[in-house]
């Protein structure tokens, strides 16, 4: 399998740093509560200074959403979402080890991180304008279509993995408890994202191999060398 984003992002996207780790292994009876409390704790010193909206990863994500044609307040990206909620909520819904540890080092670097079910994805997950034709399953169960000229996570068979991007991933793919193999994908748009990428990736990579006793693999895309296969 492969991970890529369309020649057409990048274009219109320079900026952008993507980074993705492949994990094979994961199983739902991990305990990651002390590793949650260190990356809640980071999210809650910077929000002490600083509310979601005024971090420049997250503003970075404004204007993007903006450039696509979106309410940047309307659809936030997977990593505004979670630290808004966490602003007003003080801890975040628990879910499954590795979804409730990416999302806490998610709210820490304030860059969204993806996790998608490997097994549930034809060939290929590619970033791209949707075309219209793709079919997208919500978490209650319902098919959605996006629309032509929608950035989507896209497979061999058509099938959207995400929605507007950062905003909104599908049910098809979501980590279970039967979930084994994962792509964990983090992307950034602001003036550091490459070192913080970096760092997210690292820092990612470490906490997997020290709980799980995976062995990741990782790599950090960019315009000249935009494909990770697994």
């Amino acid at each position: 399998m492969r991970f890529q984003h369309s020649e057409d992002i990048w274009r219109d996207h320079p900026e952008l740093v993507p980074g993705v780790i492949f994990v094979r292994g994961i199983t739902g009876d991990v305990a990651v509560d002390d590793r949650l409390a260190t990356f809640s704790e980071l999210a809650a010193k910077r929000l002490a200074t600083a509310s979601e909206g005024e971090m420049p990863e997250i503003q970075a994500w404004r204007r993007a959403f903006s450039k696509m044609g979106l309410k940047p307040t309307q659809y936030r990206c997977a990593s505004e979402s979670l630290l808004r909620r966490f602003r007003k909520e003080g801890a975040l819904p628990r879910l499954h080890p590795l979804i409730d540890l990416c999302n806490a080092v998610s709210i820490a670097y304030a860059i969204p991180v993806a996790v998608f079910d490997v097994s549930k994805i034809a060939e290929y997950v590619e970033v791209r304008y949707a075309t219209g034709e793709e079919t997208y399953l919500t978490f209650a169960g319902e098919t959605e279509h996006p629309p032509a000229g929608e950035v989507i996570f896209a497979d061999a068979e058509g099938k959207a993995h995400a929605r507007r991007w950062t905003n909104r991933q599908s049910g098809h793919s979501a980590v279970r408890d039967a979930t084994t193999d994962v792509l964990i994908v983090a992307e950034a748009l602001h003036g550091t994202a490459r070192e913080d990428v970096e760092s997210l990736v690292a820092t990612l990579t470490d906490e997997l191999t020290a709980l799980w006793q995976a062995t990741p693999r990782s790599g950090i895309l960019s315009p000249s060398a935009p494909e990770f296969t697994t």
